[in-house]
């Protein structure tokens, strides 16, 4: 005899949405040479975050303000919102969890693309929810489609990135707004805009927190170079905002990720600078998969997804020729999005590497 878990967890497989570079290297039993698959900010956060945080390493006995009342203020001024509009959680995965406990139960409805960000799948079947797909369209979530199953489902809840993961394509503001304004109003719109940063300006919405059925959620871990501090942040309508303080965990915050997040929002310099690096990476990442025969896709994000020319097993290939090689990268797992694989903007050190391996391993499946 044993505690028994309940019917909807001993109904969910035992797996995780991410196979960690670590636990590849672990197996492999030796390191990666080029680290370009997990999207994070290999250029690293600012000096000035780097020496915040030194500054304040001794204070970590202490437990976090867990009103994030400091981060929330500057976030606030930053969004031209009040800071009862900002919630602050340990990332935008973390932050995604909250918002479909709250609307969310079992056999509720919820609409994503076929493809899309798998984190937020793995909430929607942890809390029970029935998740309905619709697939991408010319490597674009498909806004129509989304739009047709909310109505279609009568669901609570729509979960759309922009820039989008996997694909790193994007929607103008327009688009977006037209889409919102089309929504029934008791669907929740999740906007997931953790790539916001390195997008250009029309593809990011005005700010609006008047609508209480949108929530927009943004990064620390992505431009600000801050992905294994865990910070995220969600804003939108009171009402909606304040209901996170319901169940979120109020200690759930490290003091220093709070500390690093504050000094990375007063150094937009260095995020300028970072920004540009990226964005010089985005096209020479571009241009090697051109040189071997491969399509780049045009992408707003901190990586580019290569059409790999075929289906979906010879992508799988190349990515495992690449890995065999040392060069960690990562690949789309959806029907149509599976001929593609995608890689991170790294230093110039490991897209050298990079450059120097992908013909290498391209003619080693022929």
């Amino acid at each position: 005899m044993e505690p028994l878990f309940t019917s909807l967890v001993d109904s969910l497989p035992s797996t995780v949405p991410f196979v960690g570079p670590e636990a590849l290297e672990r197996k492999r039993g030796r390191p990666f040479r080029a680290r370009l698959g997990a999207n994070e900010n290999g250029f690293g956060p600012a000096p000035s975050v780097i020496a915040a945080m030194k500054d304040s390493a001794a204070e970590a006995w202490k437990y976090a303000d867990p009103e994030n009342f400091d981060l929330k203020q500057a976030l606030a001024a930053q969004l031209g919102v009040a800071p009862s509009n900002v919630v602050v959680g340990e990332g935008v995965d973390a932050l995604l969890g909250l918002a479909v406990r709250q609307y969310v139960g079992e056999g509720t409805p919820v609409i994503t693309s076929l493809g899309a960000y798998p984190t937020f799948n793995f909430h929607v079947a942890g809390f029970g929810g029935r998740l309905v797909t619709v697939p991408y369209r010319d490597d674009r979530e498909d806004l129509e489609a989304l739009l047709a199953a909310v109505k279609r489902e009568q669901a609570p809840l729509v979960y759309f990135s922009n820039p989008d993961n996997p694909m790193g394509t994007w929607w103008g503001a327009a688009d977006i707004e037209q889409f919102i304004e089309a929504l029934p109003s008791t669907t929740m719109l999740i906007l997931d805009e953790a790539y916001g940063e390195t997008a250009p300006e029309t593809a990011l919405p005005r700010i609006d927190v008047s609508r209480p059925n949108v929530l927009r959620m943004r990064t620390f871990s992505k431009a600000y170079g801050l992905a294994g501090m865990r910070c995220g942040y969600a804003f939108g309508a009171e009402k909606q905002i304040s209901a996170f303080d319901k169940i979120r965990n109020h200690f759930g915050m490290n003091r220093l990720t709070q500390i690093a997040a504050l000094a990375a929002l007063k150094d937009q310099d260095y995020l300028k600078a970072v920004i540009a690096r990226i964005i010089a990476g985005r096209d020479r990442i571009s241009r090697i998969a051109a040189a071997n025969g491969l399509k780049a896709i045009p992408s707003a994000t901190n990586f580019v997804t290569i059409d790999c020319g075929n289906d979906g097993p010879y992508a799988l290939a190349v990515l495992n020729a690449l890995i065999e090689r040392d060069v960690f990268v990562r690949k789309p797992m959806a029907p149509m999005l599976d001929r593609c694989i995608r890689v991170s903007v790294g230093s110039e050190e490991e897209l050298d590497y990079f450059e120097q391996q992908l013909p290498q391993a391209l003619t080693s499946l022929k």
